[in-house]
């Protein structure tokens, strides 16, 4: 049973480090802020996720489980509001978006 314990922790830290390293390449390789900031929340959250949940289940202990579980509910609840609000003040401010940007949303959503 340890063993199979270790295979899924392992799975989960591994499948964790993925989101994580493809939210850093996106921050890196993406456009504007509009596509980095939707890189860095989602996948961010869901590797974060992954991670915490690999180091409950890895501890064996309820408590320690409870804390990981806070704080997978913690990113998922902060960090797209957090990427939703860095999105509007930037548009607010006049950050542009890519040249082959094919709509804005927001643009239309304010002058309507």
């Amino acid at each position: 049973m340890d063993y199979v314990i270790a295979v899924f922790v392992s799975v989960l830290m591994l499948g964790g480090s993925i989101f994580a390293l493809t939210a850093a390449i996106g921050i890196v390789r993406l456009p504007d802020l509009y596509t980095r900031m939707h890189a860095a929340s989602k996948t961010g959250t869901v590797g974060a996720g992954l991670i915490f949940l690999a180091i409950g289940v890895h501890s064996g202990d309820v408590a320690t489980f409870v804390r990981a579980f806070a704080g997978i509910a913690f990113f998922v609840l902060t960090a797209p509001i957090s990427a939703h609000l860095l999105a509007r003040a930037s548009h607010q401010v006049g950050y542009p978006l890519h040249e082959k940007t094919v709509q804005d949303d927001l643009q239309s959503y304010e002058e309507g």
